[in-house]
């Protein structure tokens, strides 16, 4: 009973805040919908209120180039009250959300795989929050707020991701492809996530399946999973094909923007700024090194660290945060909610100071030099890339050294005599 007063109390009060901020401050969400750090031309929340107005007035959506969000979105908010007279109802479905991926991530938390897997056990696994600790750090992070006013449809696509993870953590085969497939849908990236949760969805089933019954193979395993992943996306696109009017130009639209990056929009991403500076010549085969670059990381990952396949998801979710075509800062509260779960590395970790320190110093000055660039008219496009250049290399120094300290965390439980004591990287 105490658990569920704590619940109770923390959903409670996170939904009172967020109602609270949207109502005596009716005019931040707008505010907050224009920030580039928030909204992204494939999330922005703007871009679905135009598209929505299309849609209920029987035009295409993606007629203009505007809209580049998945269509089954449109008849999600089409349901809803007029925004303008009776924003009550998006504003509760956006907390609802919140609260929903919160308690994924309890779930996720209770299962206890980020110190226990089926092949590792931390010596540090008594080193943990409780899931309480764990939602609060993901419903109370300014991150998450902001994203939650600001209304992108990104966090859609994170609730999915968690419970995703969750199911695959629990074994839940169906469920987790079904999130899965919804996740990729909406967001494309998502769908490397893929060999991790499936050896984690596996491990799992492996340890609880008992010795008079035998778990399937991997090999059978992998392309089950394979098939009903490629069958519920599938299914998926061949909805919105019905609902577009037997039409597939939301895929150009959609995904097609993603992989092409025809919208150079300032994000605090990597991505923009290289190619509003590169040459014609040189775009097609740049864009298929940076795709390369961000899908090479899933193999190596999930090969060296497969006794670990929740860190695996963790990592590539911080990847995904610095090196994805349009990411925002809904990805890195994600992330960081999902790094919670690793309390016992931190002890390992070796520039938490700094790397904590670099990024508060790019989410201050982040908006300063944006404003000076596009407003004041003092400054270039040099000075928000610059800033967002400090943004993404503290993240990718967080990634790297989370990633140190569990491989620190595995050799010390292969070498127990050197617990404690300082090693060198040559």
């Amino acid at each position: 009973m105490a658990i569920d007063r704590r619940k109770a109390v923390l959903y409670g009060s996170a939904a009172a805040i967020r109602l609270f901020l949207f109502t005596v401050f009716p005019s931040l969400p707008d505010l907050l919908t224009g920030r580039v750090e928030i909204s992204t031309p494939v999330t922005s929340f703007k871009r679905l209120q135009e598209g929505l107005f299309l849609y209920t007035h029987n035009v295409s959506p993606y007629d203009g180039g505007v809209f580049h969000q998945a269509p089954l979105l449109l008849p999600l908010f089409s349901l809803l009250p007029d925004l303008k007279q009776y924003p009550f109802a998006t504003n509760v479905l956006y907390t609802a959300v919140d609260l929903l991926c919160a308690n994924a991530l309890m779930e996720l938390a209770q299962t206890g795989q980020a110190t226990s897997s089926r092949y590792f056990t931390s010596p540090r696994k008594r080193m943990t929050w409780s899931a309480v600790s764990i939602g609060a750090s993901f419903l109370f992070n300014p991150f998450t707020i902001l994203t939650c006013l600001a209304r992108p449809t990104s966090v859609f696509t994170n609730l999915f991701i968690t419970l995703a993870t969750t199911k695959a953590a629990q074994g839940a085969t169906s469920t987790y492809i079904i999130a899965l497939s919804f996740a990729s849908y909406l967001s494309l990236y998502p769908v490397l996530l893929f060999p991790p949760l499936a050896i984690l969805c596996y491990d799992r089933q492996a340890s609880l399946t008992t010795k008079t019954d035998r778990s399937s193979s991997p090999i059978t395993f992998t392309i089950t999973h394979v098939s009903a992943l490629a069958a519920g996306i599938g299914a998926l696109l061949y909805l919105s094909y019905f609902l577009t009017g037997f039409s597939w130009e939301f895929i150009p639209s959609t995904y097609g923007v993603q992989l092409l990056l025809p919208d150079l929009t300032p994000n605090v991403g990597l991505w923009w700024y290289f190619f509003t500076e590169m040459f014609d010549s040189f775009r097609e085969f740049f864009l298929g090194v940076f795709w390369l670059h961000m899908a090479s990381y899933v193999g190596g990952l999930s090969f060296r660290l497969r006794n670990q396949p929740l860190f695996v998801v963790t990592t590539l979710l911080g990847i995904f945060a610095v090196y994805q075509p349009y990411p925002s800062i809904s990805d890195t509260s994600l992330y960081f909610a999902f790094l919670a779960l690793y309390r016992h590395i931190i002890p390992l970790m070796r520039y938490s100071f700094f790397l904590v320190a670099a990024l508060l110093y790019a989410s201050f000055l982040g908006p300063a030099f944006y404003y000076l660039w596009v407003y004041a008219g003092s400054g270039n496009a040099n000075f928000f890339y610059a800033i967002t250049l400090v943004w993404s290399l503290g993240l990718s120094f967080i990634v790297a050294d989370s990633l140190y300290a569990v491989l620190r965390d595995e050799w010390e439980v292969e070498r127990p005599e050197m617990r404690g004591k300082e090693a060198r990287q040559i």
